[in-house]
């Protein structure tokens, strides 16, 4: 049964089959103002019922002769006609769906960034080769790269405390520290505790790395200990005369 649809845009009728309207699901193009629109929601009386007029344009015609090509009409000639591929194909993807797709790429090469940079350190456990990339990084961004803080993998082997004979008021604290982690790790801080007979604390004291490591020419805060390495600290405190006659010593990361 042939159909009439009419273009919503110029009102440029057209005959169509309901077979070819149902290939493309309703959608059509017109073929005068290349209008897309719903065939379906468009259909009019049947053909059957109207009578042309002799001198009526007729770009249906020619709709689905996919033989007959596209002509540009003459000044004052009715509309051209157009193949079955022009009115029937689907319509062009929107402009800006190239731009969306090139916005999201970037965001989520962006997203992947912040990742690498928040976990930096971790990579640079993980992934040994990454770690001067990403400290050259650091370096343009003005970050820092630390060196991992595992104290579960750190430890105190021996630690013990003597006095110092040439001065009443001065001990010598001596204590090593090992690295038990297969990766170079940052120096910690140490806490001595001087207690008295009831195992109370009488003096405290906290060191920093650069602190317990300046007599330690061959060690470097910057590069930590080494993995499975040990460092020997002997350290001399002056008391200020608090008597003293236990010690505690911890290490952690501040």
């Amino acid at each position: 049964m042939m159909l009439v649809t009419c273009c919503p845009n110029c009102g440029t009728a057209f005959r169509v089959q309901a077979a070819q309207l149902a290939q493309k699901s309703g959608r059509v193009r017109c073929g005068k103002c290349s209008t897309v629109f719903d065939g379906v929601a468009a259909l009019n009386e049947p053909a059957e019922s109207r009578e042309p007029t002799e001198n009526e344009p007729s770009p249906q015609l020619a709709l689905f002769e996919p033989s007959e090509p596209l002509r540009i009409p003459a000044a004052g000639a009715g509309p051209a006609p157009v193949s079955e591929a022009d009115f029937l194909r689907e319509a062009p993807p929107p402009r800006g769906g190239a731009m969306w797709l090139a916005g999201g790429a970037l965001a989520l090469v962006a997203l992947l960034f912040q990742v690498l940079l928040l976990y930096r350190t971790e990579l640079s456990v993980l992934f040994p080769g990454t770690r001067e990339p990403l400290a050259a990084t650091c370096r343009l961004l003005g970050c820092t790269l630390y060196l991992p803080r595992k104290p579960d993998l750190m430890s105190i082997e021996t630690s013990d405390l003597e006095s110092d004979r040439r001065q009443e008021s001065v001990i010598i604290l001596n204590a090593v520290i090992r690295n038990r982690a297969p990766f170079a790790q940052e120096y910690p801080a140490l806490e001595l505790t001087l207690t008295d007979e009831r195992d109370q604390p009488v003096l405290r004291r906290v060191l920093a790395p650069p602190e317990y490591l300046q007599n330690h020419p061959g060690a470097s805060p910057a590069r930590g200990i080494a993995p499975g390495a040990e460092t020997t600290l002997r350290l001399h405190f002056n008391t200020g005369g608090v008597r003293a006659v236990g010690y505690r010593l911890y290490l952690f990361y501040p």
